[in-house]
């Protein structure tokens, strides 16, 4: 499966979940749950561990979590009628505006107190 771009990234999400009729399980609720849970799985990968340790032992668990991360988030816009693209642009705005690069670049303070 090859796709190249975020809209054909969804409709493979979407097709491999309607093609198991798993939709009826998928509200809001759920999948914000689901997400959450396998954001954690994803940070188990990295307990007690370096970045470097976590990323040389764990790279192929890193990616599937990753890639589960992503299909909870593109099952949740879908659920909630968002355009993904629409979303993401929206945020950069809001965060160009929270962190103007005179103000932010180079350091890891956040906005509040900038």
């Amino acid at each position: 499966m090859e796709t190249n771009s975020i809209a054909e990234l969804m409709s493979a999400v979407v097709e491999f979940r309607d093609e198991r009729n798993w939709k009826q399980f998928h509200n809001a609720k759920d999948l914000a749950i689901s997400l959450s849970l396998e954001a954690g799985e994803l940070l188990e990968n990295f307990q007690w561990k370096s970045s470097e340790e976590a990323i040389g032992d764990n790279i192929e668990n890193i990616k599937d979590e990753i890639a589960d991360v992503i299909i909870y988030s593109l099952l949740l816009a879908d659920d909630l009628n968002l355009d993904i693209e629409e979303v993401v642009k929206e945020k950069i705005k809001k965060n160009i505006k929270k962190y103007p690069v005179e103000k932010a670049f180079g350091i890891k303070t956040k906005y509040t107190k900038l």
